[in-house]
């Protein structure tokens, strides 16, 4: 009699399966001009039970066997804080940065790792400076980011060490989608903030160095300095700024000039957040 509290294996004897052989991710290079950045989609109101939520989508690079990247914000609050907490003359942000199990190629865990916190912490200086804290004393506001979606999915990215770079799209997108989020809450902010990357990049085949927006490392050969900002368009004030790599010490390549192409790469976002704001106002009033 068999058991039926057991899955029996087949019979006869199997072989693992053998999948074809896929084009390198590598072999794709940029296609766009360099002050160019990626399509994105954005929607707020994605969750009706918190108090603001948004929804961002990054176009996938070119190539056939390109991901893009796939963000969700919740904003939870203004509330009171407990009793127990201190007296605060200004609301109380707090920022939370998580990757999905699956959102990348090698498999995250639940708890946040340094990286996560460290997301978090940037993400956190970039919405304070937005945000008039003095109007919500007392109070507490969350924002939980999460990343459906990353971008270093494919075999290559992990091989070629380029999870540091892909950091610098990962912040600002969830600059851009907490944003959104909030403005989408209500909460009053002298502006609105928005992520724009902007890299110093090494050409294939001559090894000319140039200067693109919203870079992809899996794009080009390699990758000499990032850098990322939160900037303010209508005051014209940057919130935070990261900065990674080492640019050369001779040419016209220079700290100012990428930090003002990161700062371009940020207006261009923020007409997407206006234009995704503008029409949820239209809607409502319609």
């Amino acid at each position: 009699m068999a058991d039926r509290r057991r899955i029996n294996g087949p019979g006869g004897s199997t072989l693992p399966p053998v999948y074809d052989e896929t084009e390198s991710d590598a072999a794709s290079l940029r296609q766009r001009a360099p002050d160019a950045i990626r399509p994105l989609y954005l929607k707020t109101g994605v969750t009706p039970s918190a108090s603001g939520s948004a929804y961002l989508e990054i176009e996938p690079r070119e190539g056939k066997h390109g991901s893009g990247m796939k963000l969700a914000c919740t904003v939870h609050g203004p509330r009171s804080l407990p009793r127990s907490a201190p007296f605060s003359p200004y609301m109380v942000l707090s920022t939370h940065v998580k990757f999905a199990p699956f959102a990348t190629k090698q498999r995250r865990g639940y708890l946040r790792d340094s990286s996560e916190k460290d997301l978090s912490t940037l993400l956190e200086t970039a919405l304070r400076g937005a945000m008039i804290a003095d109007r919500w004393p007392k109070s507490g506001v969350d924002v939980v980011v999460t990343i459906i979606e990353g971008e270093s999915t494919r075999q290559d990215a992990v091989e070629r060490r380029v999870e540091e770079w892909d950091a610098m799209n990962v912040l600002g997108g969830c600059i851009t989608v907490a944003s959104a989020a909030i403005a989408d809450a209500g909460i009053d902010c002298v502006d609105t903030v928005s992520g724009g990357v902007a890299a110093l990049v090494a050409d294939k085949n001559g090894g000319e160095l140039s200067m693109v927006l919203d870079p992809v490392a899996l794009e080009h050969e390699s990758v000499l300095a990032a850098c990322c900002v939160a900037y303010l368009p209508n005051r014209d004030e940057v919130t935070n700024l990261w900065f990674k790599g080492q640019l050369p010490s001779t040419g016209t390549h220079n700290y100012q000039t990428l930090v003002a192409k990161a700062v371009q790469a940020s207006r261009g976002v923020h007409g997407l957040i206006s234009a995704s704001l503008s029409e949820v106002i239209e809607n409502s009033q319609g």
